[in-house]
């Protein structure tokens, strides 16, 4: 679902006929993201139709791009589809394509081996 909304798919019905998903069960899972505060709903209105809702990125849901990137691109790596990635990653601006990695404060990427995770001991440890 977040897929279709990165791809610029806001309505329910673009985003189940993207799917193929059962009404019920994205409606549900929809429901679920706003609640969690992924995404938020904003009203519109067709042309002789009633008032419905559209789903937009919040910030929180537009930082996990990032997040949602680097687990594709593990995959396309280690477990590739036969048929292809399921979308590429590219600028809006130029088209080129790019890569998660780690950067450090000065914008240089840094190997994936030379990054540590380190546990700040808890006070009363």
């Amino acid at each position: 679902m977040l897929r279709e909304v990165f791809a610029d798919r806001h309505r329910f019905a673009e985003i189940q006929a993207s799917l193929g998903v059962a009404p019920n069960l994205l409606s549900a899972r929809l429901k679920l993201l706003v609640e969690a505060g992924v995404l938020g709903t904003r009203t519109y209105q067709g042309p002789g139709s009633r008032h419905r809702r559209s789903y937009h990125l919040t910030r929180a849901g537009e930082e996990l791009r990032i997040v949602l990137a680097a687990l594709q691109q593990w995959g396309d790596r280690h477990r590739p589809r036969p048929s292809g990635p399921s979308a590429l990653r590219r600028t809006r601006s130029t088209g080129e394509a790019v890569n998660v990695g780690f950067v450090d404060e000065g914008g240089r990427e840094v190997p994936c081996a030379d990054v540590a995770f380190v546990v700040e001991p808890r006070p009363g440890d």
